[in-house]
């Protein structure tokens, strides 16, 4: 190679260093220096209402969560969980605590998801022929990863919880689906 190729090629190399800089940079600066963006317009509210009803059983469970818009790409946020189990001459379960949350849109249609979630289970167990009347206190601690397609503010897909133990998790199965809405 020779002294004018590689002089030619490094100059080439610096204009192509530059252009790709000053693009990042300006984009950098117009998104701190925006003063239009308000907090709360990047604040999304949303969550989830359960209701299950059957012969002696009845399940019902509000979830509401908040969420910031960090970028186009990822949000974060935290939620709260309160629900109310009962099955008549079984037991009956109070579930209340927290969660944090993540998302993560790559591509607009795709969210992928992180949620640890921290509950408190207190349940009374009621008296029956072979037992008397008890009731158990725990936490229950669960790490979701899920993804999900996502149209609007709606995303339906599905979740695992990777801390699932069939011995002591709260849900009979480690694997949900959901859908998930955020105004």
């Amino acid at each position: 190679m020779n002294k004018i190729q590689f002089s030619i090629d490094c100059k080439f190399f610096f204009v192509i260093l530059t252009a790709l800089f000053s693009s990042y940079a300006t984009a950098q600066q117009h998104y701190v220096i925006d003063n239009k963006n308000n907090f709360w317009d990047k604040v999304q509210f949303g969550g989830g209402l359960g209701l299950g009803f059957g012969s002696g059983y009845t399940d019902i469970s509000i979830m509401p969560s908040a969420i910031y818009n960090v970028n186009e790409i990822v949000a974060v946020g935290v939620g709260l969980q309160f629900g109310y189990l009962n099955s008549r001459n079984y037991y009956e379960s109070y579930v209340y605590g927290g969660s944090l949350i993540t998302l993560v849109n790559p591509i607009p249609e795709v969210q992928l998801s992180a949620e640890l979630e921290q509950v408190r289970v207190d349940t009374r167990y009621d008296s029956n022929i072979n037992r008397p009347a008890f009731s158990d206190s725990y936490w229950n601690t669960a790490l979701y990863l899920g993804a999900g397609y996502r149209t609007g503010n709606v995303t339906i897909g599905a979740r695992y919880d990777v801390l699932y133990n069939p011995n002591k998790s709260l849900y009979g199965s480690g694997f949900m689906p959901f859908v998930r809405v955020y105004f």
